[in-house]
């Protein structure tokens, strides 16, 4: 089986498994509900795997004959389970990893002048999934709203809220994008729509799949930088977890590699010898909050295999 075929395969079996999952939260019994509920956080957390390897255009390569416009299309069918769009998702990490642990992107470092109630506030939303509510609803937003507005966000900040957020840079960078853009997210918001209808989710179900899923997505993004060297390429960790835990995130845990490599597709980061710290070791340090740097904690790594 050709790379392409079986990233197709995947997000085919992973799409599917979302649509019985969340059926199965909105229609079974509790219990039934809340493990549909976790297993929705995992199988949709492949997905955003997929959605990130369209980002850098290795789910389908260009140059793999109309590799290119596959790999567009499943990236918009991927963000649609987020939702968001494709191309939101492309500016804002590639604007990441531009900006890698730069001053736009220390939130786990408490600077002199940081406003410390917006600084501890970011840091929890990210540690509880609400950091995923704010993704979401704010691509509906930005889709339904003129530019101006986002302008207004940014001076509500402040100019050392909107450096420490890294508001300036995420929110000014929508302004680049084309008209096109805020179809794919009004698109996604038409597919969460429609199979809510067909399927006949309900609030609560959709609610407990989402929340589950926002909590393991919302802190798995920022544990992977934490405490990191500030560095644009190395500030990142490499994290143990059981293999099938990384092979259910297709790898998102070898995130050192990755922005070292970031030409690299899931499949080929394991090939590369990697060590780091175990994840739930990181992401209890995080859960202390933010830190002066030279209080910054140091892990035992380990090899990663």
């Amino acid at each position: 089986m050709t790379p392409i075929a079986r990233n197709l395969l995947i997000l085919a079996a992973a799409s599917c498994a979302n649509l019985a999952l969340l059926t199965a939260a909105s229609h079974a019994p509790w219990p039934v509900a809340v493990a549909a509920a976790l297993l929705f956080a995992l199988s949709n957390n492949t997905v955003f795997a997929l959605l990130h390897e369209c980002v850098h255009g290795v789910f389908a390569p260009a140059a793999n004959g109309r590799g290119g416009r596959l790999n567009e299309w499943c990236g918009r069918l991927a963000a649609a389970w987020f939702p968001t769009g494709l191309a939101v998702q492309r500016v804002f990490h590639l604007t990441h990893h531009r900006n890698n642990r730069s001053a736009s992107e220390q939130f786990d470092i408490l600077h002199e002048g940081d406003v410390l109630w917006l600084k501890y506030a970011q840091w929890y939303a990210i540690y509880t999934g609400v950091y995923w509510f704010v993704s979401a609803l704010g691509v509906l937003v930005y889709a339904l709203t003129p530019a101006a507005v986002r302008r207004a966000l940014i001076r509500a900040f402040g100019q050392r809220g909107g450096v420490q957020t890294g508001a300036d840079d995420y929110i000014g960078a929508l302004d680049s994008l084309p008209a096109a853009a805020r179809l794919e997210v009004l698109g996604a918001a038409a597919w969460q729509l429609f199979w809510a209808w067909t399927l006949g989710w309900t609030w609560t179900g959709w609610l407990a799949c989402y929340a589950a899923f926002a909590l393991a997505w919302s802190s798995l993004q920022y544990t992977d930088h934490a405490f990191s060297p500030l560095d644009k390429h190395n500030g990142a960790w490499n994290l143990y977890v059981p293999r099938w835990l990384r092979l259910v995130f297709l790898n998102y845990h070898l995130h050192l590699t990755h922005h070292q490599q970031p030409q690299l597709p899931w499949y080929e980061l394991p090939k590369h010898p990697a060590s780091g710290p175990a994840f739930l070791t990181v992401w209890l340090a995080c859960l202390r909050g933010p830190r002066r740097l030279e209080n910054f904690p140091r892990f035992r790594e380990r090899d990663i295999v």
